[in-house]
């Protein structure tokens, strides 16, 4: 892929930048980035680095992540030093739990036990991340998914109470990574194995020539079914206020 930055590319970062720029000032700093470390939210912590590195990030680490996740991890903080990233676990009481009751590898049985997993490992340390937030940034694209086809620049997450921000909703696989190219911005090593989306190491694989990009995820489920509860489909497009 191309790392040069076309006009139409540059005039879609200065969208996000702006976005990002105004909801900082609306919401007085009381905002986070969900970072699953995949290239999408790259590209938006390195945005952030360069325009508004006072706003905070967040690694929701499922205690199931692939060992490049975690080694990216690692470089995240060397690289971005300006950054503060706080890192979420699920409950180990919890986890214990679900484990005793089903198995360790209970997600491949039934979407229930599946997002049950996703629940304990996922959406609770999400709940806690995201208290007494006014807003969250995501790195959600249109293009990723028929789950994600409507997804807004702002949109109010009725899910979590507060309103969702996704900077890069409009962008295209080979604009990610025009800007992780031109920027030398650190990735997933996954990534050049052919794993475009990357989450639990279980629950994700790597993909062929032609596949959806979230084809390696719960593979084993019907693509309108493949998500983890994180972005709830209950959102409805609310503009972005001016702050007075």
């Amino acid at each position: 892929m191309s790392d040069v930055l076309t006009p139409q590319l540059e005039e879609k970062i200065a969208q996000a930048v702006s976005l990002l720029q105004q909801a900082e000032s609306q919401y007085q700093g009381n905002l986070v980035l969900a970072n699953s470390l995949g290239a999408e939210d790259m590209v938006l912590a390195d945005l952030l680095a360069q325009h508004l590195p006072g706003i905070g990030q967040f690694v929701l680490d499922t205690g199931r992540l692939p060992e490049e996740t975690l080694t990216l991890l690692a470089k995240f903080s060397e690289r971005y030093p300006q950054l503060k990233v706080d890192v979420y676990y699920p409950d180990a009481t919890a986890v214990e739990g679900f484990v005793r009751d089903h198995g360790i590898n209970a997600f491949y049985e039934s979407q229930a036990l599946r997002k049950a997993c996703c629940g304990v490992r996922k959406l609770e340390p999400l709940k806690r991340a995201l208290a007494g937030r006014a807003a969250w940034i995501t790195g959600l694209r249109r293009e990723q998914s028929v789950t994600r086809d409507a997804v807004e620049l702002s949109e109010w997450d009725a899910a979590n109470g507060l309103q969702k921000l996704n900077p890069l909703a409009d962008w295209t696989l080979a604009e990610i990574w025009a800007y992780i190219k031109h920027f030398d911005v650190p990735y997933n090593a996954l990534h050049d194995q052919h794993y475009p989306s990357i989450g639990c190491a279980p629950c994700t694989r790597s993909i062929t020539v032609g596949e959806d990009v979230r084809a390696g995820r719960w593979w084993w489920e019907n693509p309108e079914n493949r998500e983890c509860g994180l972005h709830a489909a209950a959102s409805s497009s609310i503009p972005l206020r001016t702050s007075r």
